[in-house]
């Protein structure tokens, strides 16, 4: 075991590339992957059943996106690709999934449309039209809620954020404490052990 984790700033794993292949939506991606950033052997089968149960952009939709906890952009690529009128931010707090994020959006032809940023270098003014995240659910619970209350209140008032937790790991208890705080959210898919949550801008 190390105390080298997918959500460490500076990973002290060496540095090994590799690349992995997928398909959403019917477009393939091919992108660059490395030890030390979340699930660099393949998609992680959380972010997977997001891609496939929550409503993707179609190629009309413009706006300011948020991939958080962006890890080496499978999410924020797909997004731009999606929607190429839409502007994504991709936003870690680890510097290499951030490297690997720039890395593969400009080999798509990505770069002009996803900023990669660590979460302080966010403006401060900027709100988003859709967040998009399967956030890091091993920093515990109550991390887990400061993330929460940190960036969901940057929804625009139509915006939305989807949301993809293991329901083991606290899937269901996030769920009800979103709704205690105030938000609407619905569960609109349970697949392979993960919740994918639909959360609405709170009204007031």
């Amino acid at each position: 075991m190390t105390a080298d984790h997918y959500f460490s700033a500076e990973p002290a794993a060496p540095e090994v590339r590799g690349e992995i292949e997928f398909n959403v939506a019917g477009r393939d991606y091919r992108l660059t992957v490395a030890s030390g950033v979340f699930s660099a052997g393949r998609l992680d089968p959380g972010t997977a059943v997001l891609l496939r149960k929550a409503d993707l952009p179609t190629a009309g939709v413009t706006g300011t996106f948020l991939d958080l906890g962006c890890g080496y952009g499978p999410i924020a690529c797909v997004l731009a690709s999606e929607a190429p009128g839409a502007v994504v931010h991709a936003v870690d707090v680890n510097s290499r999934a951030r490297e690997l994020t720039a890395l593969n959006a400009a080999t798509l032809g990505l770069a002009g449309r996803v900023r990669v940023e660590a979460p302080d270098e966010v403006p401060a003014g900027v709100t988003f039209d859709e967040i998009w995240s399967n956030p890091p659910t091993h920093v515990g619970k109550a991390e887990l809620r400061a993330i929460m209350e940190r960036w969901l209140p940057r929804l625009t008032p139509e915006g939305v954020a989807w949301l993809v937790i293991n329901r083991h790991l606290g899937g269901d208890s996030l769920h009800a404490w979103l709704v205690e705080n105030g938000w609407e959210v619905e569960r609109v898919a349970s697949q392979k052990g993960f919740r994918v949550l639909k959360v609405a801008a709170k009204t007031s």
